[in-house]
């Protein structure tokens, strides 16, 4: 997974997204409290600092700049201050808001926090609930339709507070199928038939359990839950977005993909959807698969939960993350098969090949290294099985091995080829792969397909047998 953030880097500035929805202004008061009102048992916040933010459709476009995308933004502002500000703060932005409509005796929507200590206290929110009229849902959808031709990938947000009525979303979603665009839904209420053809929705654990009434606990349960919506309402991929479990990606085929996330302590989750959905969008955007870029919003969700206030993520954090990702697995590379298998499903959950290639390694040559690169180079993780004291005596005699299963094992581990090292004590490596059902098994040429252990076993479970031709004359046998 390397590669994709320069794909990111590489292509960003040529791709354009357009984004549709409730547009916003994010207010955080930010100081401390160290008494209570003499009024009523409430903190009193002495306030130190105030800022103002993009929020709702407009944080979303605030994350796909700080990902370096062109982007246009369509959405409703009111003719007043709070909507002069956030035509001000798109321009900072450098975000196209020729598409914004100003309506007269609309209401600019404002969420006000009160963060102390790095802890929300309380949200206050200015807003009208009654809708917009319909010669500015109009205007908005004509401006909408005008800025879809140059994206390659439309994002409706819709947080239900009238920008984008039933109507609304389903001329866009028919004329982004139209014109063979990607489109994001981040969806609103139980409804969702009105997000017929999209090509993503985007819910979280809450918002698919209302939306189908199953629960959707467990991973077994948000599959079910998301192929009724793509079955029901006619949505190609299901992205459930499920807090500390990750997410999971429904295909209207029936392909489910788990991805997993590093434990991060949470400081805020404010806009932590906005950043999914703005990454997802950027990585398919520049040709990323959907795999790739579920992978990429999943981190980006990640880093911006540790952050507080309404907050984006970088190009450069995005790489830290992925960096950070690759060689987190890179701690004790020598584990007990019970470690083994519970760190081969946690690559598999986050769609890593895994390959296995075993031997007695008990002195190194060019031989051995050969093998472990050529390994290597046919999947994501290798596991090497190391064979115990025992076992080598019994293979290769009473004076084997010259060196004991810790230094065997420590050295295999130390080589960068290598992710995960297991001893095993039986003649075969039969039971590692039995428990672990690595992707790719990896032997020497001297064998025949037919010969190699666990070759049924792999190949029964949809996985391939690579052998490695041998280097002539490198072998410690004799």
């Amino acid at each position: 997974m390397h590669h994709l953030p320069k794909l990111l880097f590489n292509e960003a500035s040529k791709c354009h997204v357009l984004c549709v929805g409730d547009v916003m202004l994010d207010n955080f008061y930010y100081g401390t409290t160290n008494r209570i009102s003499p009024e009523a048992p409430i903190p009193v916040l002495r306030v130190e600092r105030e800022t103002k933010t993009l929020g709702g459709a407009a944080n979303v476009v605030n994350n796909l700049r700080s990902l370096s995308l062109g982007c246009s933004l369509v959405g409703v502002v009111g003719e007043d201050v709070e909507g002069r500000k956030v035509l001000e703060l798109l321009k900072e932005k450098k975000v196209q808001e020729q598409g914004m409509v100003q309506g007269s005796g609309v209401q600019t929507i404002v969420k006000n926090r009160f963060v102390a200590q790095d802890q929300q206290l309380l949200r206050v929110d200015f807003e009208k609930t009654i809708g917009y009229e319909k010669s500015v849902t109009d205007h908005l959808l004509k401006n909408a339709k005008k800025l879809l031709a140059k994206a390659q990938v439309m994002i409706l947000s819709d947080y239900g507070k009238g920008a984008l009525p039933p109507t609304v979303i389903r001329d866009l979603l028919e004329e982004a199928k139209s014109q063979k665009k990607i489109s994001i839904v981040d969806p609103k209420g139980n409804d969702y038939g009105i997000y017929k053809g999209a090509t993503f929705v985007t819910p979280n654990k809450n918002e698919l359990n209302d939306a189908t009434g199953l629960a959707t606990d467990s991973d077994s349960e948000v599959v079910t839950a998301a192929k009724k919506l793509i079955k029901e309402c006619g949505i190609e991929n299901v992205l459930a977005t499920r807090s500390e479990k990750g997410m999971t990606l429904v295909k209207k085929s029936g392909e489910v993909h788990h991805f997993r996330v590093v434990a991060k302590e949470v400081y805020d989750v404010s806009g932590a959807g906005d950043t999914v959905v703005a990454t997802l969008a950027a990585a398919l955007s520049v040709g990323n698969t959907v795999e790739e870029a579920v992978h990429l919003a999943n981190l980006a969700g990640t880093v911006v939960v540790g952050k507080v206030g309404t907050a984006t993520v970088t190009l450069d954090e995005l790489e830290e993350a992925i960096a950070m990702q690759e060689h987190s697995h890179q701690g004790p590379k020598v584990m007990t098969l019970a470690q083994a298998k519970k760190q081969v499903q946690e690559w598999k959950a986050n769609n890593l090949k895994v390959g296995f290639t075993n031997g007695c390694f008990d002195l190194l040559h060019l031989g051995h290294l050969k093998i472990l690169k050529e390994s290597r180079a046919q999947c994501n993780r290798l596991i090497v099985a190391v064979n115990k004291d025992a076992s080598v005596r019994r293979a290769k005699g009473p004076t084997r091995p010259v060196h004991n299963e810790e230094t065997r094992s420590s050295v295999i581990a130390s080589l960068a080829c290598v992710d995960l090292v297991v001893l095993f004590g039986e003649d075969t490596p039969q039971k590692l792969i039995e428990t672990l059902i690595p992707d790719v098994l990896v032997k020497g040429a001297d064998y025949k397909v037919s010969e190699v252990v666990g070759a049924d076993i792999v190949q029964k479970n949809g996985g391939t047998v690579h052998l490695v031709k041998l280097v002539q004359g490198q072998s410690t046998t004799n």
